[in-house]
């Protein structure tokens, strides 16, 4: 019976997908992407305020009309104006998008925290009324409001089929505001937040983070909206999503009171969080270096100005609790690069003892970019003290389509155990997969972290290894030796100048 149901709301979710296709016409994906998370939103407040204002009229107080009535259980007041059934009723007619418009105003002034961040560009000529009339019958037919709780997660889960799709069709774009499933579930899966911690994500997308540690919490025995969300984004559409998807959700987030640069204007400036997860931009640039040279956040040293990789890393472990917890995604190279002192700057990160783990992950894992990703993962009180965790899960992964790999939930338990048994003690290498290493033999190595120089590669593995890769990793070890020989030169020119030669 479960199974049926989970078919029967992948269907809706298809349903509202191959809708969106047929309204897309003429109007630009990111425009229309606004269309449709607009009308998941209106409808998830719509069945909330409509089984409140049910509830208050049966009790027959007078009450139902009453804001602080609605506020006290953090429910969206919905205006006449704005209820779903003026909506549905005008379904067909072709003022139907100056009426969805109208809603998003109306709600807008009645709910502060949402001022400026709805969709109101359903009067757009270019938008097909009729085909929009449809969508509004998908979600007035399907949608029923009987189980408040259960259209919640419908309809949550339908933001996020709908938010994949766009990413995927908007490319390069959707990158922006989107991390793939099964990737924040290993992240998830790894750091476990618990109930009343604070949770951080200094570039947050569309909130993914965010939902998979309430979907993870819940999972395990805790209450819904029992963390404590905080959150910076930089891109105003993007924001946006972000505060929508929580608001469906039900999760009380603080984004800050606008969208805004995390480096130049930190909206959460006194902010020490117990977990923070982030997908930041690969390779950032330029990221506003040269009027932040002399920001606390840079302890371990001043990120390049042509990267802001390192500068993502040190502004973590800033806001980072006295037993806190980091998992973010990272291109590769950050990994082994030595470029503009980022070598020295992974070198001091490396030898505090902050890295607790680094996981390679397959290529293709992402719809904005094909390079390979690997996720680190930090920790300010290790129990482990002195030893990293590496797993290598290049192997990992299934085509979930023609041209993108996901993560089965099996291998997503086999890296979270694996780095369980890591921190129990009970560990052994397995050739190929994880090996545990101490800070001393990672020094040896120059404080690179890719774990295939630790967890052992064989051939043919060996063989797999896309040539781009390869070079990358000869020229930085190329890097590395010539580097390690101006060394050895400067030692040996200070000792024959200590014996009285010059040369």
């Amino acid at each position: 019976m479960g199974n049926d149901k989970s078919n029967a709301n992948l269907g809706f979710e298809k349903q509202i997908w191959d809708a969106a296709c047929v309204l897309w016409g003429h109007i630009p994906a990111a425009e229309y992407r606004k269309v449709i998370i607009g009308l998941i939103f209106l409808r998830y407040i719509s069945c909330v305020f409509e089984k409140k204002y049910k509830q208050l009229v049966e009790e027959g107080d007078g009450f139902e009309d009453d804001r602080d009535a609605y506020a006290e259980e953090n429910v969206f007041f919905v205006p006449k104006e704005a209820r779903w059934d003026v909506i549905a009723s005008a379904a067909h007619t072709p003022e139907i998008g100056s009426v969805i418009d109208n809603a998003m105003k109306t709600i807008e002034g009645e709910n502060p925290v949402l001022k400026n961040v709805l969709p109101k560009n359903y009067g757009n000529p270019d938008l097909d009324k009729r085909v929009l009339g449809d969508v509004v019958d998908l979600f007035t037919n399907e949608i029923h409001m009987d189980d408040t709780e259960e259209s919640k997660d419908l309809l949550g889960r339908t933001y996020e089929y709908c938010i994949a799709q766009f990413a995927e069709k908007e490319g390069v774009g959707g990158g922006e505001f989107y991390t793939p499933a099964s990737i924040v579930k290993i992240i998830v899966s790894i750091l476990k937040p618990f109930e009343d911690c604070r949770v951080y994500d200094p570039c947050c997308g569309s909130g993914g983070m965010f939902v998979q540690s309430e979907k993870f919490l819940e999972a395990h025995g805790g209450r819904r909206g029992h963390l404590s969300v905080y959150g910076q984004e930089a891109n105003a559409d993007t924001w946006k999503m972000a505060k929508i998807n929580m608001a469906i959700r039900g999760i009380d987030a603080d984004f800050g009171p606008y969208h805004d640069d995390t480096f130049a204007h930190d909206l959460h400036p006194n902010l020490k969080a117990d977990f923070i997860m982030a997908n930041p931009p690969f390779n950032y640039h330029p990221w506003g270096q040269e009027s932040l040279k002399n920001d606390r956040r840079w302890r371990y040293g001043l990120p390049p100005s042509s990267n802001a990789n390192f500068a993502w890393i040190q502004h973590m472990l800033f806001h980072l609790a006295p037993n806190g917890k980091i998992g973010l995604v990272l291109a590769n190279g950050a990994l082994s690069s030595l470029n503009g002192g980022e070598g020295d700057i992974r070198r001091n990160i490396v030898m505090d003892d902050k890295v607790e783990c680094i996981v390679s992950l397959p290529t293709q894992m992402f719809y904005s970019v094909g390079i390979p990703v690997a996720l680190w993962f930090f920790n300010n009180n290790k129990k482990n003290k002195g030893k990293v965790l590496f797993i290598d899960a290049r192997k990992m992964g299934y085509m979930a389509d023609r041209t993108h790999r996901a993560f089965t939930d099996d291998e997503i338990n086999i890296i979270a155990s694996t780095y369980e048994k890591y921190v129990e003690g009970t560990l052994s290498d397995i050739n190929g997969f994880c090996s545990v290493r101490s800070l001393k033999e990672i020094e040896q190595q120059d404080c690179i972290l890719t774990p295939g120089r630790y967890v052992g590669i064989d051939e043919e593995e060996t063989e797999e290894v896309p040539f781009e890769e390869k070079m990358k990793t000869l020229v930085n070890d190329l890097g590395v030796c010539i580097k390690k020989n101006k060394e050895l030169d400067q030692k040996l020119a200070e000792k024959l100048r200590e014996l009285g030669y010059e040369f």
